[in-house]
This record gives C-alpha cells, sequence and structure tokens, in this order.
C-alpha cells in the first residue's frame, strides 16, 4: 500500500490541478499495464471526518475533524502488488513530481495476509468466507 501523507493543502481542501490529475491518471495507468494496480484512491480532509477512540477499557468516544497532526494524517492511498519491497520502491520513485509542489511522502506498507497471523486454521477459514462475501456484495 502507498500511503500519500496529508499536506496543508490536502487539509483546506484544495482541488487537484488538471495537470496533476492527468499526470496521476498517467501513473495510474501505468501501474495498470504492469499488472500493479489494485486500488486507490484521494481521501476527503479531516475536517469532514471523526475519529473513533477507546480510552481506558471505556466505550467509544467520538472526536470531530479536523484533527491537529496533519503530517500524521492520510491523503490518500494506491494499493499496488509487487514482488517485494525494493520492487514497490521502483514503482513508487515514479509517483509524479506535479504532487505536492514536489514535496510529498509516500509511505510503503505491506499489507498482512492471513498467512501471516498466528491463528487457527478455523478463524483463517472464517476470515477468508468473510472476504468472499463481501467480494460478493461489491459485484452486486
Amino acid at each position: 500500500m502507498i500511503i500519500r501523507r496529508a499536506d496543508e493543502e490536502t487539509e483546506a481542501g484544495a482541488q487537484p490541478s488538471e495537470e496533476l490529475f492527468e499526470a496521476m491518471s498517467r501513473y495510474n495507468e501505468e501501474l495498470l499495464k504492469a499488472g500493479a494496480l489494485l486500488d486507490g484512491a484521494g481521501l476527503t480532509p479531516s475536517s469532514l471526518g471523526a475519529a473513533v477512540e477507546w480510552r481506558g477499557g471505556a466505550g467509544p468516544t467520538v472526536v470531530d475533524g479536523p484533527f491537529a497532526e496533519g503530517k500524521e494524517l492520510v491523503a490518500g492511498y494506491t494499493m499496488i502488488q509487487a514482488d517485494s519491497l525494493q520492487d514497490a520502491i521502483e514503482l513508487v520513485k515514479r509517483w509524479p513530481t506535479l504532487d505536492g509542489h514536489g514535496n510529498v511522502e509516500l509511505e510503503i506498507r505491506r499489507v498482512g495476509e492471513l498467512e501471516d497471523y498466528d491463528i487457527s486454521d478455523e478463524l483463517k477459514e472464517k476470515e477468508r468466507q468473510l472476504r468472499a462475501d463481501s467480494e460478493q456484495n461489491r459485484k452486486v
């Protein structure tokens, strides 16, 4: 997963320019042609969101945005499939330099798979079924 960190502009709700949107479309098309693109989207500013927190075993508390730590927020994501971290890094190096006016922070994280967790085969199968059901719901 490529995580695009938020900045002042994304948190202010600034829309990407036509030029940036076209550059990102070309990048995503390149990823698609390489068989690497799985999904991706930009996120709205945190001022339009909320956080739900649990502290000390108490029930959930809802905190409305915006959130203070803009550098820790996510402005968007791209899901890719790569054979290794190095391959993912090479794909990310092609990110359009127009984004963030050339000042952007991207984080690469591997999405955990069921095989990564030390859980019973029964729980793994239950999770596989939930994922299959979820995928089926998206197709309807």
